[in-house]
């Protein structure tokens, strides 16, 4: 469990320290270019989720952010994944989860960051991120490895008790 947490808990670092220095930088509505016409750091600040969804009910998404992450850690400690593979998507999306949930709670807003000019989309951060990708990571693991991997730790116990 401890590379898991740890792999967690660097994550959310990066996460705070990249809000930081934004927040820090580049004066709100600002932008810096990082890759010109293809991305620039602009400072936003959500009040609500992606695509500014739910604007105005942080503290319902700070919940929701606080329930997710319980549930994966949760997750983690009863092993519902054993491999590897499984238990780094689950730090991933905890990651993700965990770096928006401390923005929620102490600025009552998320800092975003990462615009994409050469396509219309929402602003986002690292902690986005990790959960897109990570979402993305466990429906493909579930879909197509789980049976394989995961489930033949429980197929012992499935057979003996439909024996009784």
């Amino acid at each position: 469990m401890i590379p898991y947490a740890t792999l967690a808990a660097a994550l959310v670092a990066l996460d705070q320290v990249v809000k930081f220095l934004v927040r820090a930088n580049i004066p709100l509505g600002g932008a810096v270019p990082v890759i010109p016409g293809v991305i620039q750091l602009t400072y936003f600040q959500n009040t609500g989720a992606a695509f500014s969804l739910f604007t105005q009910h942080t503290w319902v998404l700070a919940l929701v952010s606080a329930v997710v992450s319980a549930v994966i850690v949760a997750a983690m400690v009863r092993r519902v994944f054993t491999r590897p593979a499984g238990l780094i998507i689950l730090a991933v999306i905890l990651a993700g989860a965990v770096g928006n949930l401390i923005d929620r709670v102490f600025f009552r807003f998320v800092t975003d960051m990462f615009q994409t000019l050469f396509i219309n989309f929402a602003i986002f951060n690292v902690a986005d991120i990790c959960v897109v990708l990570g979402g993305i990571a466990l429906c493909v693991y579930v879909l197509f490895f789980y049976e394989k991997y995961e489930k033949k730790r429980g197929a012992g116990h499935d057979a003996s008790a439909s024996d009784r």
